[in-house]
């Protein structure tokens, strides 16, 4: 059998021994409006104003700092800005509790909330829900925050369905909403009407004329950037996607195309191109038109032509490469290769001069065929058409 001494108990005489202080509690409060509305702006800042006070009421706490997201949506937590600070603060061991005003302003993704919940949960954080009184530590709090989550989630939904319909009533009627802040070329009056910017109206229709004019995007587009002009966002940069955009957009004939793009998941928020899965709604003359209808219609044609993929014999695809009039349109008569235009020292004399692609590239195609002067070609081509002028009548009898 074991054995056991006992120690009794010393008695304790006066109050020499101080009592040890307990910490503050660090608490940190979180709030968020999902609009920029001034009815919004409002509450925001109310809830600034409360928490601050609530907190520093508490003999027992210390604030902890205030974390506000304003203007942001809570099905996600990715634009989040001081939300996702507040959780890097938990995990530097800087916070020991958080508030917030209810579950919905935490957030209204059922899963974001819970895993957030049980991240900090881990650390020993709890969170307190004023509206619901749940706070995360107690035994029955995840239970009930689970529910309350899927109920926040459910009316984020169903607030998401009733917008769409708002925006589908819209466009059945023809009402065209544009960001103008980003649109090159115009902006908005005081009723809300779409309205020419003259200064970049003239830039606009310089992207046009290059084009036609056989200009590439990419030159086009370091063509701006050379002299200084701003995209329609402000920015200094260029791309060639820019260019393109503001090339097949309608809105520059007066025109608008509603329902481009679509939501798939009011969670995520992800937009996608609408290939025909949603309706859309083609409104005509809607506001003043930028470019004339025949100069854009021009202008979709040479996007095609130089879509355009020719193959050839030997399984090469080739696309627009050249403004010059004879490009793509000069093929080699043995092996079926664009020819293309080059800039020819031949034993110190220049010329320009035509060249099958295969014998240009040396792909060890034995291609025979012959190298073209620019001006014999040029000369061949006004006989063919001359003789064609002056045997119009045969042509058209033939025809």
């Amino acid at each position: 059998m074991a054995n056991v001494t006992f120690i009794p108990a010393k008695r304790q005489v006066g109050n020499n021994i101080k009592k040890a202080e307990k910490p503050k509690l660090r608490v940190a409060a979180y709030c968020r409006v999902s609009t920029d509305s001034d009815e919004q702006a409002t509450s925001y800042d109310a809830q600034i104003e409360h928490y601050t006070e609530y907190i520093s009421k508490n003999p027992e706490w210390v604030l902890a700092g205030i974390f506000a997201d304003d203007g942001i949506t809570g099905t996600n937590t990715k634009k989040r800005d001081e939300f996702n600070r507040m959780i890097d603060e938990c995990h530097a061991g800087n916070i020991d509790m958080i508030i917030t005003k209810s579950i919905s302003r935490f957030a209204r993704n059922t899963l974001d909330c819970l895993k957030y919940i049980r991240e900090l949960k881990d650390k020993n954080i709890p969170v307190y829900f004023e509206k619901e009184s749940i706070n995360t530590m107690d035994s029955k709090g995840e239970v009930l925050l689970t529910i309350m989550a899927s109920l926040a989630q459910q009316e984020s939904q169903s607030l998401s369905q009733n917008v769409k319909m708002g925006i589908q009533y819209r466009y059945q009627q023809g009402k065209v909403q544009v960001n103008h802040n980003r649109f090159l070329g115009y902006t908005k009056d005081s009723d809300g009407n779409l309205v020419i910017e003259p200064e970049q109206a003239e830039i606009v229709k310089r992207i046009y004329r290059e084009y036609l004019e056989g200009k590439s995007m990419d030159k086009i587009a370091a063509g701006l950037e050379a002299d200084g002009i701003l995209t329609g966002a402000g920015k200094e940069r260029w791309h060639p996607s820019t260019i393109k955009k503001i090339l097949t957009n309608e809105k520059y004939i007066g025109d608008a195309l509603l329902q481009k793009t679509y939501t798939t998941d009011f969670l995520t928020k992800k937009r996608i191109k609408n290939n025909g899965t949603m309706p859309q709604y083609y409104v005509e003359g809607d506001h003043e038109a930028i470019i004339p209808k025949d100069i854009f219609l021009l202008v979709q044609e040479e996007l095609a032509r130089r879509r355009r993929v020719h193959t050839t014999e030997n399984g090469k695809r080739r696309c627009y490469s050249c403004k010059h009039c004879f490009a793509q349109i000069v093929f080699c008569g043995e092996c079926g290769e664009y020819y293309r235009r080059v800039h020819w020292n031949n034993r110190g004399c220049r010329s320009i001069v035509w060249r099958c692609c295969s014998r240009l590239e040396n792909t060890g195609h034995a291609c025979r065929s012959r190298t073209v002067n620019e001006a014999i070609l040029e000369q061949v081509v006004v006989d063919a058409i001359n003789q064609v002028l002056c045997q119009k009548n045969d042509f058209l009898k033939t025809h």
